[in-house]
């Protein structure tokens, strides 16, 4: 039985967690994971509140998506979704960060260049009553009847409990901008703030140069996150992220391997003028602040580009690694001037349009 009571911000967002492949087992529903800002909307019966993962309000920088919601919704819903930003080529996500901007000058331009749109893949409430104690297939089919007649720029996510359908869904609607797919147990109720999902991603590895260091927080012994980087045509090395996931005892240990680079590193090394740089393009400056760094300190310490290391990434977002690469091992057999772009996968593109086109599979 579904609780009484209409259900108020904030609410945790229910949380996913990394699986290697899709379940084999039965029960689960299968969706496309957005690439987007996570979002639990809210319909008052005055206002509409758009809500983000963190729990912060987002309807200042939405305010198209907030008007365009609070017509299309009935009072009383709260839908999990994801807000997103789409092109021409798919989903955009550097688009959809410039969206997050201080002035409302420029938030009112951005809303009529790159407008928004929101992506509801479940329910948590409904005519004033909360159905996050409800199982998630039921979830499912009330969230299709809300939602039943919606147009953009609000959308139902597809879903689909055939787990080849979802294979071919992760291998082809990457093409389009998208993350991989989520499995959610159809028994299952709404978890706010728990890792009651299944997220799994594209998994590649590629060789980089390992080009710099962040110190480990306030230490100098330890090593943070090595900058990555990968040399373009033209034959010049650009940052392309970073690998941080390693125990203390590594990230030491990593500290005494890249010593012996340190050395007159600065001196010819390809990003030598962002040395100590806290402004410019963020996407492309190691240590460049933005206003998404949150003020952290991003300075970092130049190595001599020599060492080649293979990491495994998830996917690009333009020319850099979306999310943190996962470090795999060193590489003393490659060359670091072989580390090139040209090593990647190339995704084939595929239409938005048919990813919300698709059909269920029962």
């Amino acid at each position: 039985m579904a609780t009484s009571g209409p259900p108020s911000p904030p609410i945790e967002p229910m949380l996913a967690k990394i699986a290697d492949a899709l379940p084999t087992e039965e029960g689960f529903l299968f969706e496309p994971k957005w690439d987007g800002f996570r979002a639990l909307v809210f319909r008052g019966a005055e206002q509409t509140y758009l809500q983000s993962r963190d729990l912060r309000p987002l309807n200042r920088y939405f305010p198209e998506l907030e008007k365009a919601l609070h017509e299309a919704l009935p009072k009383g819903c709260v839908l999990d979704g994801e807000i997103v930003v789409a092109n021409a080529g798919g989903l955009d996500f550097d688009a959809l960060q410039m969206r997050l901007h201080p002035a409302a000058s420029r938030v009112a331009k951005l809303a009529k260049e790159t407008p928004s749109s929101f992506v509801a893949f479940d329910l948590l409430a409904a005519g004033g009553k909360s159905t996050m104690e409800l199982p998630q297939s039921e979830r499912r089919a009330r969230l299709e009847r809300l939602l039943g007649k919606t147009r953009p720029p609000l959308h139902l996510t597809p879903v689909t409990r055939d787990r080849a359908q979802a294979e071919e869904w992760l291998e082809k609607f990457e093409g389009a901008g998208l993350d991989g797919v989520i499995a959610k147990l159809e028994s299952a109720p709404y978890r706010p703030g728990k890792r009651a999902m299944l997220k799994i991603k594209h998994v590649r590895s590629a060789d980089c140069v390992v080009a710099g260091f962040r110190w480990y927080k306030d230490r100098n012994d330890a090593v943070g996150s090595l900058l990555l980087g990968l040399y373009d045509d033209g034959g010049t090395l650009q940052h392309v992220g970073v690998t941080s996931s390693f125990t203390m005892a590594r990230r030491e240990e990593l500290l005494r391997e890249l010593e012996p680079l340190r050395t007159d590193a600065i001196q010819d090394h390809p990003w030598r003028e962002w040395a100590g740089a806290v402004v410019g393009d963020a996407q492309r400056m190691p240590g460049a602040q933005s206003r998404w760094s949150g003020g952290k300190d991003l300075s970092w310490e130049p190595v001599r580009p020599e060492r080649v290391c293979e990491v495994k990434y998830d996917h690009l977002q333009g020319n850099r690694f979306r999310h943190a690469a996962v470090f795999l091992r060193w590489r003393p057999d490659k060359p670091a001037e072989d580390c090139r772009y040209d090593q990647l996968e190339v995704t084939t593109p595929f239409e938005l349009a048919k990813v919300f086109g698709a059909k269920e599979a029962v």
